[in-house]
């Protein structure tokens, strides 16, 4: 599996933090979440793998061993930044393996040349095939569901 240096992938958060985030779109969610042995606030900038209004999925590409979803698991209380909308308060479910195959196949539905070139890079040729994705994909590669509290007006 391809492991992105820390560095590079910290950096997208300069640009949230400076009010630029909108620059990456819709694409990608800068999550807030608090450290389960800190309590601090940590920020990690996701690849979102849907958006709606009030709902957010995400996936940890690198499974348990991801400290942010370790996080969310421990306080499902998160904020989330997506393009240039105010950040929003937010819950984090880790959906069932099933469930979260069913969004994986949305994903590869609408977004067929990013998954093609997702399933190599993260050790995952299912992901890649034509074939309909094995549930034992979704207990690998989990994905998140962040609900969006509505906005205050």
């Amino acid at each position: 599996m391809l492991k992105i240096p820390r560095p590079l992938a910290r950096a997208p958060i300069m640009l949230y933090r400076l009010g630029l985030g909108g620059l990456l779109g819709r694409r990608f969610v800068l999550l807030e979440h608090r450290g389960r042995r800190s309590g601090r606030i940590r920020q990690v900038v996701l690849e979102t793998i849907s958006v709606a209004p009030d709902v957010v999925h995400v996936v940890s590409g690198y499974g348990e061993e991801s400290q942010w979803l370790r996080n969310v698991r421990a306080d499902p209380r998160v904020r989330v930044t997506c393009g240039w909308a105010r950040s929003r308060a937010a819950r984090a479910h880790v959906l069932p393996a099933a469930e979260g195959v069913a969004v994986l196949e949305d994903y590869r539905r609408r977004h067929p040349l990013a998954a093609r070139m997702l399933g190599p890079a993260l050790d995952l040729p299912a992901l890649a095939a034509a074939e309909p994705l094995p549930v034992t994909v979704g207990d690998r590669l989990l994905v998140v569901r962040l609900e969006l509290r509505r906005a205050q007006s």
